[in-house]
């Protein structure tokens, strides 16, 4: 009876993702055809990638870049549908555009103590305008979920994670389920909170805290 419950558990272990990962699959399929009233399941899919593939290719010409430019103005000029917009069109680009937001995994203290440790992603390397100049705002994402907080830190008490920010992400959002980053602890530390505010960089790492590798 163990060995049967262990089958169980290790079958459980296998198919309960790959079938949730199949069910949400199908409703997005699903959804999507049911939108565009296509009879062909996958078909609406496949239209869409097509239709944002086109988009981006007609966006890297100067004539399109220029329409879509206006386009861009005139919906940001509208009033209450420029909020949805502007957020949407923000969020996009914070993990697929030109300028990536969460691809600087870092450090942080948790608490006052010091002891304990948060792990979470720059999205702001400067606070000037806000008169914080030595300032970088860092997103803590919550595990299990998709929100998170926003948090100001100076940058003497922030540590840069040479890590790949997906692996980092994938530690945070699973609970610190899935195995961990390599190098999470960096060789050589830039910035952290002690004693004296700032342990000493490793030579030939000297500078400011900067964005780590893309994932």
């Amino acid at each position: 009876m163990r060995r049967l419950a262990s089958y169980f558990l290790r079958g459980l272990a296998f198919g309960a993702p790959l079938a949730v990962t199949i069910y949400v699959c199908v409703r997005i399929f699903t959804a999507i055809d049911g939108w565009m009233g296509l009879p062909i399941p996958g078909l609406g899919f496949i239209v869409t990638i097509a239709l944002f593939t086109l988009i981006g290719f007609l966006g890297s010409t100067l004539l399109a870049a220029s329409a879509l430019s206006t386009i861009d103005r005139a919906v940001e000029r509208l009033p209450f549908v420029r909020l949805l917009y502007s957020a949407t069109k923000d969020l996009l680009n914070a993990f697929v555009g030109e300028h990536r937001r969460f691809d600087a995994p870092v450090m942080i203290p948790a608490d006052g103590s010091g002891t304990t440790k948060a792990l979470g992603f720059i999205t702001q390397d400067s606070l000037a305008r806000l008169g914080l100049a030595d300032y970088v705002t860092v997103y803590v994402p919550f595990s299990y979920s998709l929100s998170g907080r926003l948090l100001l830190y100076p940058t003497s008490q922030v540590t840069q994670l040479h890590s790949v920010s997906s692996d980092v992400l994938a530690f945070i959002i699973s609970g610190g389920v899935t195995e961990v980053p390599t190098t999470v602890l960096p060789t050589s530390t830039l910035h952290t909170g002690g004693a004296d505010g700032v342990v000493p960089v490793a030579a030939g790492d000297a500078g400011p805290v900067s964005r780590g590798p893309q994932p």
